[in-house]
């Protein structure tokens, strides 16, 4: 009996039926199972809609189908999402396609990295556009719809080179730009492209009626995933599923599908509370956080770093293991082929804690394969948030502020005081305390030849 196969008559046997709502009396192995398959939905839902309608959210679009142009790097403030870039600017489009297909008009770019990221709430991850593919040194504009948006089914639209269908509603397009910031006049060039990026509704740029608009009520999202897993979880994934589009013939849709429907929620109808299974969202929650903490760990483990190049794929390529994975440790990021996120280690395999200093050194040949650049980035582990200080310095890289070693090794300080011996731009400052932190390392198009073989530098506590 396939796992797949034993999962749905587990969940059959735990569920029992009082007038027209089930009972649900799951296992913690049955939630870890429920969990494990909404994870990518529930974090994708989170961040999406947060990007596009939280107000206390700094980079929110304030709305779909609008951009936002970040021209600084963000700071601790930010934490509309977990383990957040501080090492490229971004251009943040909310898309809706759920009315008409949307064209997005960007610019050229005269940068060495810019990559177009679009995801959906089933966080399967696409990259359109990238300069590793000869991308952005002209002009260019890209529709997207999909197999949902009324009146269109893929045709070619005069003056669009690109046209995009996409498995979701809601769309997260998603730039990374190296701005060049020790090169101030071609940085404003790429400053004034970032701003020039437009949505254009396809009603608009045909210069057509647009279409009537219908209200839309979104289930809340939460201050952090695991408040969707307590509070509203049935009804969040009702409303993805009715904004997704499945495959019958892939596993993991099909699992997660057969999964919730046993739980009452299936795609095309409304959710009603009363005809959904009565899970115990408190329960659901300590697992999720379970879990998380158990996927953060395993980031670190020394047999876990060819996984690395697995995540950020598109659906059939990636397994559902580490499609939840990649939703808890970071949701926002790229296939390898664009980057790889290794996570830096003690070298004692000790936490590492802001009560204690810590020196992180390379060597010349042990800098990374990065054929575009690279950053290391320190966060707190419980919620993946940057470390508040006075410098609002948290990343060491091109864009964040380094300084090599004269051999072109490079020694970077996580420290309460800066040590006199380390640049200023290679110090991560901490306050004491005693929170676990942890730094993530980001290679941005990655020799992935050399990767295979290249280990992450280690932390070492400072004496």
């Amino acid at each position: 009996m396939s796992r797949i196969v034993a999962l749905l008559i587990g969940f059959c046997s735990m569920i029992t039926f009082a007038g027209s709502a089930a009972a649900a009396d799951l296992t913690d192995e049955q939630i870890e199972d429920l969990v494990r398959q909404s994870y990518r939905f529930v974090a994708m839902y989170n961040v999406n809609n947060k990007f596009a309608m939280d107000p206390n959210n700094p980079t929110s679009t304030d709305g779909w189908n609008r951009v936002k142009a970040n021209t600084t790097l963000v700071d601790h403030t930010m934490k509309a999402i977990a383990r957040p870039n501080n090492d490229t600017l971004y251009i943040g489009a909310m898309i809706d396609v759920t009315k008409e297909p949307i064209i997005l008009d960007v610019p050229a770019f005269d940068s060495v990295y810019v990559s177009m990221m679009v995801t959906g709430y089933d966080h399967y991850v696409n990259i359109p556009l990238s300069t590793q593919n000869g991308d952005f040194g002209e002009p260019t504009k890209i529709l997207f719809y999909s197999e949902r948006t009324p009146g269109y089914s893929g045709e070619p639209v005069e003056g669009v080179e690109h046209i995009f269908e996409a498995t979701g509603d809601y769309l997260s397009a998603v730039m990374r730009v190296m701005p060049h910031a020790d090169e101030p006049e071609r940085m404003e060039r790429n400053l004034a492209a970032m701003e020039a990026v437009k949505v254009v509704p396809l009603s608009e740029y045909l210069g057509k009626d647009k279409p009537e608009a219908k209200e839309v009520v979104f289930p809340d999202f939460g201050a952090s995933d695991f408040d969707i897993f307590k509070n509203n979880l049935l009804e969040v994934m009702q409303f993805v599923f009715n904004h997704t589009t499945f495959d019958e013939n892939d596993p993991v849709d099909k699992a997660v599908l057969a999964t919730y429907e046993k739980l009452g929620v299936v795609p095309g109808q409304e959710y009603d509370p009363d005809n959904v299974a009565d899970i115990d969202g408190k329960r659901v929650r300590e697992v999720a956080e379970r879990f998380a903490q158990q996927q953060l760990a395993r980031a670190t483990e020394p047999d876990f770093q060819p996984n690395m190049v697995k995540l950020f794929r598109l659906k059939g390529d990636i397994s559902e293991e580490l499609l939840a994975f990649q939703s808890v440790i970071g949701p926002i990021g790229q296939p390898a082929v664009e980057a790889v996120y290794p996570a830096i280690s003690t070298a004692d395999g000790k936490p590492m804690t802001t009560q204690n200093d810590y020196i992180i050194r390379m060597e010349p040949d042990e800098m990374p394969p990065a054929k575009a650049f690279w950053s290391i980035t320190l966060y707190d582990m419980a919620n993946g948030f940057f470390i508040p200080n006075e410098q609002k310095k948290y990343s060491v890289g091109l864009n964040g502020g380094m300084e090599l070693d004269e051999d072109g090794g490079i020694t970077i300080a996580i420290a309460a005081e800066k040590p006199e011996d380390i640049a200023e731009d290679n110090w991560l400052p901490i306050e004491r305390g005693d929170i676990e932190i942890g730094p993530i390392m980001r290679i941005y198009g990655p020799d992935l030849e050399k990767f295979e073989t290249w280990k992450p530098p280690v932390a070492e506590l400072m004496e």
